[in-house]
């Protein structure tokens, strides 16, 4: 098994089409609609960067990580977030969905990112606690755009707000972040992560 990042729109075809196939397994289109494997899932703007857990050139897990600059409480923070998590249907349950999420955690941390930052299901929170990633309690994401918010508190979402804290600056801060609403803005493609 290897790991392979790309930019999203520079991922080859072959593997791009295999994510988009496991990301159907997850989240079916309407029918009649057959999403492009070339066309992006996210805002360029958000400089989307896809990794992919694969062995023989079989994706098995893939995720993406979208890239932000936050301000918080008066500062400045370059945020990370994960983005579409799946596992391709018949490999669910083996442990390579938390591999890929635990190394995407890593290369955050490597990377010179602040924090990462994201909502889940409810349900999903232990698995992302089982890589690594922390619950904030009472943490709000305010995703949208300022002009349009889109918070993970909205009715009929049961969202929880996953974290990690990478810098020295972002791990002193760490207390500004819980019980608090954070200004997001991921915009109106990815309306939040």
């Amino acid at each position: 098994m290897q790991i392979l990042a790309f930019p999203e729109a520079a991922t080859p075809v072959e593997l791009r089409t295999q994510v988009r196939e496991i990301q159907e397994q997850a989240w079916p289109s309407e029918p009649g609609v057959t999403p492009r494997p070339d066309t992006p899932v996210h805002d360029p703007a958000l400089r989307p960067r896809s990794m992919l857990l694969t062995t023989g050139g079989t994706v098995l897990a893939a995720l993406d990580v979208l890239t932000k600059e936050i301000h918080h409480a008066g500062r400045s923070y370059v945020a990370g977030g994960l983005s579409t998590v799946v596992t391709r249907e018949e490999a669910r349950g083996r442990g390579y969905g938390r591999h890929l999420v635990t190394a995407a955690r890593d290369a955050l941390a490597g990377d010179g990112y602040d924090l990462g930052l994201f909502t889940c299901d409810r349900p999903l929170r232990a698995f992302y606690e089982s890589a690594g990633w922390h619950h904030l309690p009472d943490t709000v994401l305010v995703g949208g755009t300022p002009q349009a918010p889109f918070p993970s508190d909205r009715p009929g979402f049961d969202k929880v707000t996953m974290a990690d804290f990478f810098s020295p600056r972002a791990r002193r801060a760490r207390a500004s972040f819980r019980g608090s609403r954070i200004a997001l803005h991921s915009g109106d493609i990815d309306k939040l992560w």
